[in-house]
C-alpha cells in the first residue's frame, strides 16, 4: 500500500516538473541553433559586422529575458514567460534569415 502511495506521488511530481524541463530544453536548443545560424552567417560573409552585432545583441536579449523569468518563478518559466520567449525567438528567427538573405523572398 505504501509503495502504491509513494509510487503515485513520484509520478504526480514528475509530472508537474517534466513541463518546465521541456520548455527549457527546447528554447536552450533552439537558441543555441540561431546562435550556430548567426556563427555560420558570420563565416561564410553573409553578415557584416553590424548585422551580426544587432543579431547577437537580439540573442543576449531573449538570454536576458529567460533568465529573469527564471528568478521571478523560482527556477521555473511560467506559461506567459514562455510565450513571450518563443515569440522573441521566432521574431529573431525572422530577423536572421531575412539579414543572411538580404531580404529576397525567394
Amino acid at each position: 500500500m505504501k509503495l502504491a502511495i509513494i509510487a503515485t506521488a513520484a509520478v504526480m511530481l514528475i509530472g508537474t516538473v517534466a513541463p518546465s524541463l521541456a520548455q527549457t530544453y527546447r528554447s536552450d536548443a533552439r537558441q543555441y541553433r540561431q546562435q550556430e545560424r548567426i556563427e555560420r552567417g558570420i563565416r561564410r560573409g553573409d553578415l557584416t559586422p553590424r548585422e551580426a552585432r544587432r543579431l547577437i545583441r537580439q540573442q543576449r536579449r531573449i538570454e536576458r529575458t529567460e533568465r529573469r523569468a527564471r528568478y521571478y518563478n523560482n527556477g521555473r518559466i511560467d506559461p506567459r514567460s514562455a510565450r513571450r520567449i518563443e515569440r522573441q525567438q521566432n521574431r529573431a528567427n525572422r530577423a536572421i534569415r531575412n539579414t543572411r538573405n538580404n531580404y529576397r523572398t525567394y
